[in-house]
């Protein structure tokens, strides 16, 4: 019961008839400030812009450096430089179709920038000479021995010692087959000093004369698979050496001493360069 004039309170006032305060004012109004300032926070500014496109340029400058040809510049050990192509080793022929996975790619199997090390001998690739007539390989090319052996491409590659003062030649044949193959050696070792000796610029050096072979290693003809693989050695200012051959076993070589009288060691030249060329073709 109220007396005359008052009236009855409504919810949400308090004794006193005004308007009750809301508890949840305060929250309210920091929920929205944290809002705006999460809105803020997503909100791309002109730094964050900045920072974003240096990002992206990064990335792209360095997938643009290793996908250059010649990224050795920049980037060491991804590449040749610029100043190592420009000393790339000769290269006489044709090369062999990419497609073919057995085919004799210098590249691959030697490559230009990387010495071959075996059992302590290292050397560095020269000039390189390639094709498929396999005569080429001869040092007397009217002689005609690969003509119908089933040769199907040659490789001769040289090599220049780096520690001692050897060069060596290497040629490797491709058959069809093993027994082609087996018979092309028999026929080479029959006849010493048959194939050709490739100096670094590609040249063939002068077949050696009647009594002038020097103290050295002996030409060695191996048949590994269905390939042939030809190596000999000469002192460094490429005298003709010892062209006898011989059919050594298929094992790695072990370092020798150096040869007497000042001459370097051509027979672990030799040995070390026959390993190497054979290998690849092991399971061939």
């Amino acid at each position: 019961m109220t007396t005359q004039g008052a009236r009855t309170p409504t919810p949400g006032e308090g004794q006193d008839g005004q308007a009750g305060q809301r508890t949840d004012g305060g929250a309210g109004v920091a929920g929205s400030a944290a809002a705006a300032d999460r809105r803020r926070g997503r909100r791309v500014t002109g730094r964050r812009a900045v920072g974003w496109v240096v990002m992206v340029g990064v990335v792209a400058a360095g997938g643009w450096i290793i996908t250059r040809p010649t990224p050795g510049d920049y980037i060491p050990g991804l590449g040749p430089s610029k100043a190592d192509a420009a000393r790339t080793p000769p290269v006489v022929g044709t090369p062999p179709p990419t497609t073919d996975p057995e085919a004799l790619n210098a590249g691959n199997l030697f490559p230009a920038q990387r010495p071959v090390e075996v059992a302590g001998y290292k050397a560095r690739r020269g000039g390189i000479r390639q094709g498929e007539k396999c005569d080429e390989v001869l040092q007397d090319r009217t002689q005609e021995l690969l003509k119908d052996s089933g040769c199907q491409a040659y490789l001769i590659v040289s090599f220049t010692g780096v520690d001692h003062p050897v060069r060596s030649s290497v040629t490797l044949l491709r058959f069809a087959d093993q027994a082609a193959a087996a018979r092309a050696a028999d026929t080479l070792r029959g006849k010493p000093g048959v194939v050709a000796f490739m100096l670094a610029d590609t040249n063939i050096a002068p077949a050696p004369s009647a009594g002038s072979a020097k103290p050295g290693s002996e030409a060695r003809v191996e048949a590994v698979g269905h390939y042939v693989t030809v190596t000999s050695s000469r002192p460094g200012d490429a005298r003709p050496a010892d062209t006898a051959s011989s059919n050594p076993a298929p094992s790695t070589p072990a370092p020798t001493a150096s040869g007497s009288g000042g001459e370097p060691n051509l027979d672990e030249a030799t040995r070390a360069l026959s390993y190497a060329a054979g290998q690849p073709f092991v399971w061939m």
